[in-house]
């Protein structure tokens, strides 16, 4: 079965083109499952639903997105081989821009838009610096000379991966993301794969439901910063 993983920030438009991408496929012939990794609420998986693709949301709430996919995405891989997918699209959030969530021999995709601002490339972490395919979506709302300065951005951060730009409500570009996502790498297990880069490191008393501000209540893996000092970033 192939696995796709597709991050970005929120309200990129992920799923629209995700949804168009996956259709495409399936009227090919090729059967997708797709498994929605969110954080608090969502409805992506009616969306999904209501284009006959299979689907299933799942929220982290209080944890990690990035932790509560790599602690489940044995089982995610497992649903969608008993639904009997030949490609499995795993979309997860990128709410912090510092998510990992690509691995190593997997296909991996970021979407962002060119309204977030022509520094924005910089400020992604690895799922824009590790991934094999960048697309750019609402394109439209900017001029030309403004897409091409955003390209180029981008391309400093992540000098390998191809760069697509693509309208997830009009459908332009995603017949063309179809066929890259049939050509994925297919695979039999993700147990014992790895992630292209580590997760950001999180054990302090904050994860433990700490509410108190102070360091008499801080442990575990605190970063102090000293203010007005050389190093301040």
């Amino acid at each position: 079965m192939r696995l796709v993983t597709v991050a970005g920030p929120p309200s990129c438009g992920k799923t629209s083109i995700l949804t168009k991408a996956c259709a495409e496929l399936m009227r090919q012939g090729v059967s997708c499952a797709v498994v929605k990794f969110d954080c608090l609420q969502t409805r992506d998986s009616d969306i999904y639903a209501a284009a006959g693709i299979p689907a299933t949301a799942v929220l982290s709430g209080g944890l990690c997105p990035d932790h509560f996919f790599a602690t489940n995405l044995e089982e995610a891989f497992a649903w969608a081989k008993d639904a009997g997918a030949e490609c499995c699209v795993i979309e997860t959030a990128g709410l912090c821009n510092r998510c990992s969530p690509h691995l190593r021999g997997v296909l991996g995709l970021c979407v962002i838009d060119n309204l977030m601002g022509i520094e924005a490339p910089k400020k992604i972490g690895p799922m824009l610096r590790m991934a094999d395919l960048v697309l750019v979506t609402k394109g439209d709302l900017v001029s030309q000379a403004e897409r091409e300065v955003y390209r180029h951005r981008i391309r400093q951060m992540n000098s390998k991966a191809i760069i697509r730009h693509i309208n997830g409500l009009t459908g332009q570009g995603c017949r063309d993301l179809a066929t890259i996502l049939a050509m994925a790498p297919s695979i039999e297990k993700v147990t014992d794969m790895r992630l292209r880069f580590p997760m950001p490191a999180a054990v302090c008393s904050y994860c433990l439901s700490e509410t108190r501000i102070g360091s008499r209540y801080q442990k575990g893996n605190v970063k102090k910063v000293a203010f007005g000092g050389a190093h301040e970033q």
